[in-house]
């Protein structure tokens, strides 16, 4: 039977169902969050979306409930900014009159326009001034992963039964250690550890962090608060992902028990993914119809 294409008068809706990539079969998404023992409302926030390979999380900080607010504000601004461009964008699509991925651009935008809101918010609502949240995002894309954080939330990476972290803290604690004044084992015990030299909200600019790396069938990638990463040691970490790796769900709340068990002074929030197959883009054929179109 002959294929036959019919335009409709629509050529934008044509054109978004055409360049629309879901990630639903090649990503496995888990996402928890948990107030802890200590505190009496829950300051981080989260997100993701299978369809365009999306995580995010955000950890906030300052006021009375504030924190809350600039996490909310930054989660829900950045998420929806990136769905309502991504539907004209097939995820892995190189744009060349950038000269760079156009997704690295909408994050970098989106992540500026989050922090001109919570910044405009926080010198406009009394109750709200000096607040801020950290931030960790993560895009898939052509078989890479574009990974764009702001202070001392993090991402890491099991590859081989190895984890890795990805990111560095953008905190007083890690510029001392860079700087040989402590030691990693000394930081472990520091009084600075919650000490951020970069948030998202608390200035009017506010710069990115954006790395790109390649991605594994098999990996699987861990966001998380402090709330984890001050209670539980990444040793701990990687060896319950290593044993509960085939169960992602059950992962997650094991990395949630470990940091109640060891006091829970802080709110807890992981992100899970793990890679089940390629998601390379291909050039197709509508490619070039698309651009005849254009």
């Amino acid at each position: 039977m002959q294929e036959v294409w019919i335009l409709p008068t629509s050529y934008g809706a044509a054109r978004n169902r055409l360049l629309k990539m879901d990630l639903n079969n090649v990503l496995e998404i888990v996402r928890l969050t948990d107030v802890g023992h200590r505190r009496d409302h829950n300051e981080d926030a989260i997100a993701s979306d299978h369809s365009m390979g999306f995580v995010i999380l955000a950890d906030g900080m300052g006021g009375y409930k504030a924190g809350e607010v600039a996490s909310e504000i930054a989660v829900l601004s950045v998420t929806a900014e990136l769905k309502e461009a991504m539907v004209s964008l097939r995820p892995g699509q190189v744009d060349n009159m950038l000269g760079k991925q156009a997704e690295a651009k909408l994050i970098i935008d989106a992540v500026r326009n989050a922090n001109a809101a919570i910044y405009n918010v926080s010198q406009t609502q009394p109750q709200c001034a000096g607040m801020g949240t950290t931030l960790v995002v993560g895009l898939f894309t052509n078989n890479k992963l574009l990974v764009g954080h702001i202070g001392d939330s993090r991402m890491y990476r099991l590859r081989n039964q190895v984890l890795t972290q990805i990111t560095e803290d953008h905190s007083l604690l890690q510029e001392q250690i860079k700087s040989g004044l402590i030691t990693p084992e000394q930081a472990k015990y520091s009084a600075n550890k919650n000490l951020v030299t970069r948030a998202v909200g608390i200035d009017p600019e506010v710069e990115l962090e954006l790395n790109e790396y390649d991605v594994e069938v098999d990996d699987i990638y861990l966001l998380c608060s402090d709330g984890l990463t001050d209670l539980v040691e990444d040793e701990l970490i990687q060896a319950t992902l290593n044993m509960l790796s085939s169960d992602l769900p059950k992962a997650a709340q094991k990395l949630v028990q470990m940091a109640n068990d060891n006091g829970g002074k802080d709110n807890i929030s992981v992100i899970l993914v793990r890679v089940k197959k390629p998601f390379e883009y291909r050039h197709a054929w509508y490619d070039d119809f698309l651009g005849w179109l254009k």
